[in-house]
């Protein structure tokens, strides 16, 4: 048995191995659950109930200083969680799969980057990446670790604030008056700066969209991990991989709006279940079943 894995876990553990031994084209998408243990707030309870601000819409966002102002003052308090975390157990696990031939893509709802800087290579960010920031005026891109000082140098006032993290970067603040609050511009035209994702009301770019189609159809199953894929762009994988015949697994704590599509579902926390995941198969090859490691057969 792994060392570290209670017989409970290590059951779960070769149940999802052997998955993705019999699945080696298996397609991976994961959610805001898979950042939680790098500190990073998820969106929904067990029940998938959203937990805190309601979210700033891109439509709204684009036509409304004042929506600017309250996004980027919220933004400004929130960054420095989200720019401190690092990938967790989970993250490298994913990447150790991807890296020992047991998964072929994958595809993340998040925006926090954690994936690649974990190792992970074959990624769409289907919703962008909450680094970089993008002029809506020059269309360029700047990091958002430069905007950051731009913002604390424009309103020393909010640079000392606390409020409780939320997830991406958000802070729960509702800052009574935002007039005098500097927005950031960008650095090339001067122009309006919006983070480089896709907010609440706006749509994953067509040709992302059309590139993570081509990998579920190149895929030969689907495992979510850590998503309840309440939000359509991540549930219409598992619509996808239904309809053609593709068997769902999901790793998730509590309810997923798959539900009914999954061949296989675990409860438990990713970070907690992939390594032993990756120990299993990185050390059989992952080219056999892997029903032999139920009986504790591991080194």
């Amino acid at each position: 048995m792994a060392e570290g894995f209670d017989e409970h876990e290590h059951e779960h553990a070769t149940q999802l191995a052997d998955f993705l031994a019999r699945h080696p084209n298996t397609l991976v998408l994961t959610g805001a659950g898979m950042s939680t243990a790098s500190g990073i707030p998820g969106y929904r309870d067990r029940e998938g109930v959203r937990r805190g601000n309601l979210p700033t819409q891109g439509p709204e966002f684009r036509r409304s200083q004042a929506a600017q102002r309250r996004y980027w003052a919220r933004s400004m308090v929130g960054w420095p969680v989200l720019a401190g975390a690092r990938p967790n157990a989970g993250h490298r696990a994913l990447a150790a799969l991807e890296q020992g031939g047991h998964l072929r893509a994958l595809l993340t709802q998040n925006v926090d980057g954690l994936h690649t800087q974990a190792g992970s290579r074959a990624v769409i960010e289907l919703h962008g990446n909450i680094h970089l920031t993008v002029c809506l005026d020059c269309g360029e891109r700047s990091s958002r670790a430069s905007v950051q000082e731009q913002l604390v140098a424009a309103n020393p006032h909010f640079a000392n604030i606390v409020a409780t993290p939320l997830p991406d970067g958000d802070a729960q603040l509702e800052p009574e008056a935002l007039a005098d609050f500097r927005l950031p511009a960008c650095p090339h035209c001067g122009g309006t700066l919006m983070p480089d994702v896709v907010f609440f009301g706006d749509n994953v770019p067509a040709a992302r969209t059309a590139a993570a189609v081509a990998m579920m159809d190149a895929a030969d199953a689907l495992l979510v991990v850590g998503s309840s894929l309440v939000v359509f762009s991540g549930f219409r994988f598992c619509r996808l991989a239904h309809a053609a015949g593709k068997p769902i697994a999901a790793v998730n704590l509590g309810y997923t709006r798959a539900d009914p599509l999954l061949t296989l579902k675990i409860e438990k926390q990713a970070e907690h279940l992939l390594p032993g995941v990756a120990h299993l198969l990185n050390q059989t090859g992952g080219d056999t079943p892997l029903q032999h490691f139920a009986q504790g057969e591991t080194q």
